[in-house]
């Protein structure tokens, strides 16, 4: 099932599913009709998913659910959950963060601020999407450290593969920590499916979200009535078809975390 949960979604995403369309169009060479419905239909999933203002919109609905974090919010620990980093692999000369680094400085940031003593890092391995040799949780502890936080105030779990895991992981550390009250981070657009999942099961988890891909400036100088901006706007971009992928993602995972009953 986990397997599954990984490879099934890419061919509903809008590459995968671009390739599965123009794929029928090679078996169906001799059905003139479907073969042209076919291709007008990869061109749109290509064309709409690489949209910028469709893009926009999509993470919009997602990022822009839950509030950020009030100034002076105070817990026992801040949680931060995998999926931000790049392991020290030749030729990295470190550890890295990728385009959701924003959860790792956040956290950082926010201990820093004193809004809570300890911070919690959730994220195992999952040796089918790569060659990983440490645990995500130890690769952000490192990189936690070289930006000045302490190795003692560091708490790691190791097991999780996805956002249930981290949660249920979590919710083991904070019992046998006597924690009661944490600090979520992770990025906004993930923020509504991993607060949902730690409140189903009775955690006391207050939003922290980060990484925002999409603010009101970005809509006010996009819908502009300016002929150069919407010129851009028509024409897809690769960047743009990876936002609205991200937020498919997400809306993907909320229905199957909802059908499996952790939402």
């Amino acid at each position: 099932m986990f397997y599954l949960s990984k490879l099934l979604p890419l061919f509903v995403y809008p590459a995968g599913l671009a390739c599965v369309l123009l794929m029928g169009v090679l078996l169906l060479r001799r059905h003139a009709r479907w073969r042209t419905g076919l291709i007008v239909g990869a061109l749109l999933v290509v064309w709409l998913s690489g949209n910028r203002l469709v893009a926009m919109v999509s993470a919009r609905s997602l990022e822009w659910r839950i509030p950020p974090l009030a100034a002076g919010t105070q817990a026992d620990a801040i949680v931060v959950l995998g999926g931000a980093t790049r392991e020290w692999l030749a030729p990295r000369p470190t550890h890295e963060v990728n385009e959701a680094g924003d959860r790792l400085i956040y956290a950082m940031r926010l201990w820093k601020e004193g809004a809570a003593p300890a911070i919690i890092v959730s994220g195992g391995r999952v040796e089918v999407l790569g060659p990983y040799g440490e645990s995500e949780a130890a690769v952000m502890a490192e990189l936690l450290a070289a930006m000045g936080v302490p190795r003692s105030a560091i708490l790691l779990e190791e097991m999780a593969r996805n956002t249930w895991e981290n949660a249920t992981g979590v919710q083991a550390i904070l019992d046998a920590q006597d924690m009661q009250r944490v600090l979520l981070v992770t990025s906004a657009m993930h923020m509504p499916r991993a607060a949902a999942i730690f409140a189903r099961l009775g955690i006391d988890a207050v939003p922290a979200p980060t990484d925002y891909m999409v603010t009101q400036a970005d809509f006010d100088f996009y819908l502009q009535p300016d002929l150069s901006v919407q010129l851009f706007n028509l024409v897809p971009s690769a960047d743009d078809m990876r936002l609205t992928t991200l937020a498919l993602r997400e809306w993907i995972g909320i229905m199957t975390y909802r059908l499996r009953g952790w939402l």
